[in-house]
């Protein structure tokens, strides 16, 4: 009997973008200079309590970025350097196929909160006007969490890009991730719904730059798209495995809470 493996196949990219466009079991949060942000709602069934994490989904109508600009932002990690404020660290690992890889990436938290990092399996579809990148916690051997940060839990993440025009586009982000700690969920989940937007609005920025730096920045350079240029190692899927949320210890924040702290954390 073979083992499933740990990549996801067609079927996962379809169901994620099928999430991004579903409007069905959808509240709006946020509706604003061409950006909206709704939380889903999942109806209660009997035996089942709704999940304690929001999944979160956010739009942002690009008129000034062409699709595959926006596309390269996200996969370009010499760039993100520049764009992304919060960001400790951030770098690849290894290749699993021509369309996957396993990666690192930790932030700032606000004030005194424990700063938090991820290990992370990322694979993109692309298709001639549509982008899809998904990511989602793993375990790696060799990246266990560390003393001094929070391991955070990427239950799904993941960006749906729909090119409009030649300088246009659709961008939407999709997420549910756990931070873990003993922060408050509610608190969680309304900092995730104001971040968010932000979140978006630096991203977009970056991408009305990248055409300008790239051009100085190892232009022909664009291993997510051409495989061929990837130095990374490769890596065998098997030696992952799922990241669950409750296999993580906690870590007791909630006396280094702020009250404020639920403004701050946008």
């Amino acid at each position: 009997m073979s083992i499933p493996s740990i990549l996801p196949d067609e079927k996962v990219f379809a169901e994620f973008k099928d999430r991004c466009l579903s409007t069905d079991n959808w509240l709006k949060k946020y509706d604003k200079n061409d950006m909206q942000v709704w939380v889903e709602h999942v109806p209660a069934k009997k035996g089942n309590s709704p999940p304690k994490i929001h999944t979160i989904k956010c739009k942002m109508t690009i008129k000034d970025v062409s699709a595959a600009s926006m596309y390269d932002v996200l996969h370009d990690g010499h760039y993100r350097r520049k764009w992304d404020p919060t960001m400790v660290e951030s770098y690849d690992i290894a290749r699993l196929s021509a369309n996957a890889d396993v990666g690192y990436y930790s932030w700032k938290c606000p004030k005194t909160i424990t700063n938090r990092d991820v290990v992370t399996l990322r694979s993109w579809h692309v298709t001639n006007d549509e982008y899809i990148i998904v990511n989602f916690s793993v375990k790696h051997p060799k990246y266990p969490p560390r003393h001094d940060l929070v391991r955070a839990v990427s239950l799904i993440t993941g960006y749906y890009i729909k090119s409009t025009g030649p300088k246009s586009c659709t961008f939407l982000y999709l997420s549910q991730a756990d931070p873990k700690g003993y922060l408050p969920k509610w608190l969680v989940n309304k900092a995730s719904q104001v971040l968010a937007p932000k979140v978006l609005k630096c991203v977009h920025r970056a991408g009305q730059n990248y055409p300008e730096w790239k051009q100085q920045n190892s232009p022909d350079q664009k291993p997510w798209l051409y495989p061929e240029q990837n130095t990374l190692p490769m890596m065998d899927p098997a030696e992952l495995s799922i990241q669950r949320a409750d296999s993580l210890e906690n870590v007791d924040e909630s006396s280094k809470m702020d009250p404020q702290d639920s403004e701050d954390s946008s």
